[in-house]
């Protein structure tokens, strides 16, 4: 049976508790900051065309999975790496019921317009840039330290948490969450699991989330084509921050093009054309500009596809479903009270080598539309436009109760520490939490603090996260953790 200390039991008190936390955090600060530098400078984006067995998101994701468990280990956890497909890190408790955290140390691609090295970590008034320093390499390597004060304190005094303390580490968030479903085949889920993979105070739900593809029917680029390619966007969960159109430079108009785009001059016969747009995550669409939309209605404007019907046909969808973010133009606008509204983003258009182009959709939704109604608008505006809609990733709003006593446990630590009105939260970003019966987002990211403009966001170029926000947020994590380990799962 599980010896549940209460509050009133402690050997230590909240404010001692808290004074101890404050001095292992400065203690292990600068190792913290070194760690995040050693799994920032993996490029581990997932590469299936490279996957094998027991590295199947591909060869990057897994040495950050590796170096994620070797972190671990050295922090006196227990690794364990499953067949490549994640990984987790235990600290036995007297029971072997888990309170977990889980973060992940896959990224998505680097993408263009920094400023600093993106696969390294810069120190820079205050902050840390770098691809994943915030999403979500660098809260991963929060977990695990936060493991560590507990595993330094069960070396002390010989005596175990109530409950096990385990660490899992993803490597496949940033596409399908594949990682974590093969987990919860294989593994029972935690009696409560956090993961510091978005925005204090505390999230408790998330926006459905719907993954789709428009395909040309038919090869739209032909011999006599003026436009034979376009290409933008790197993941469909991204606002493009840049799109490019080659055309054959016989057939470029004559025109002055605005301080967004830029013409790359004659190669082979072919001039490039770039739209510079505002990147940023499909979820949080205000103050994006989508790259490839800005490109769409270029090039209606010049008119280089009038005479090429299937390809005019294509690029007036895709100048549709661009352009927007509420889904207004399909008639699939809609909002809740709890979720807010629904947006959609184009992230990633091709030309394949057939002449056939593809461009993907990212939706995210409330409970007031149902997904059926979406597919439906999508496959009817493909149909008008001479595409395929083929349906992907699927996934329902989630929400967690806020008045239960774990989430209740965290809100009041973070309260304790920042502001005493917080009050939790919806999205409609997709975190791990959505794939388990217990579980929210908690931090690290926190709204109180205003970045510097040249601070970047998630999925942006210059990716930037505030080291005072780290720090704190791993203090807070060891005191949630601590109040954790006194509730009855």
């Amino acid at each position: 049976m599980v010896r549940l200390v209460r509050r009133e039991e402690r050997p230590v008190s909240d404010e001692q508790l808290k004074q101890d936390v404050e001095k292992y955090v400065e203690e292990v600060w600068e190792d913290v900051v070194e760690d995040i530098r050693s799994l920032v400078r993996i490029d581990s984006v997932e590469d299936l065309a490279h996957a094998e067995s027991g590295k199947p998101w591909g060869p990057g994701p897994y040495r950050a999975l590796v170096k994620g468990l070797e972190l671990a280990e050295r922090a006196g956890l227990e690794p364990h790496n499953c067949d490549g497909y994640i990984g987790y890190a235990d600290l036995p408790g007297q029971s072997e019921k888990q309170i977990a955290t889980i973060a992940h140390t896959d990224i998505v691609p680097v993408g263009i317009g920094w400023t600093v090295p993106a696969l390294d970590v810069t120190r820079r008034e205050g902050y840390l840039l770098g691809r994943g320093v915030l999403d979500d390499k660098g809260p991963f390597v929060l977990s695990v330290y936060a493991a560590k004060y507990f595993a330094d304190q069960v070396r002390r005094t010989g005596e175990p948490l109530p409950y096990t303390l385990r660490c899992i580490v993803g490597n496949n968030e940033e596409t399908s969450m594949a990682d974590v479903e093969w987990y919860l085949e294989n593994f029972e889920a935690p009696g409560f699991l956090f993961t510091p993979d978005a925005d204090f105070p505390l999230i408790c739900g998330e926006k459905g989330i719907f993954h789709g593809l428009f395909t040309t029917k038919a090869p739209v680029v032909k011999e006599e084509s003026k436009l034979v390619e376009l290409d933008g966007g790197t993941v469909a969960n991204a606002i493009p921050g840049l799109a490019t159109a080659k055309l054959k430079t016989e057939g470029v108009p004559v025109f002055e093009y605005p301080g967004s785009f830029e013409l790359e001059g004659d190669v082979e016969g072919l001039t490039q054309i770039v739209s510079h747009g505002v990147g940023g995550h499909a979820a949080f669409p205000e103050g994006t500009v989508n790259a490839i939309g800005q490109l769409s209605s270029l090039l209606l404007d010049l008119g280089v596809t009038a005479d090429d019907e299937g390809l005019d046909s294509f690029v007036r969808m895709v100048n549709v479903i661009a352009n927007t973010s509420d889904g207004a133009p399909l008639g699939i606008a809609s909002s809740d009270k709890v979720f807010g509204a629904l947006t959609m983003n184009a992230g990633v258009i091709r030309t394949q080598s057939d002449g056939t182009m593809t461009i993907t959709m990212d939706v995210r939704y409330p409970t007031s539309i149902a997904i059926e109604d979406v597919v439906a608008a999508f496959e009817d505006l493909a149909e008008k436009h001479g595409c395929t809609f083929e349906s992907g990733m699927a996934h329902p709003p989630f929400y967690m109760d806020p008045s239960l006593p774990a989430i209740q446990a965290l809100l009041e630590t973070y309260r304790e520490y920042v502001d005493p009105a917080a009050e939790p939260f919806v999205i409609g970003g997709g975190t791990y939490a959505r794939h388990f019966p217990r579980a929210c987002a908690f931090g690290p990211h926190d709204p109180s603090i205003t970045d510097p403009e040249w601070v970047g966001i998630e999925h942006g170029p210059d990716e930037g996260v505030s080291e005072e926000c780290l720090k704190r947020a791993l203090k807070i994590y060891i005191v949630s953790i601590a109040r954790l380990m006194e509730l009855d799962l």
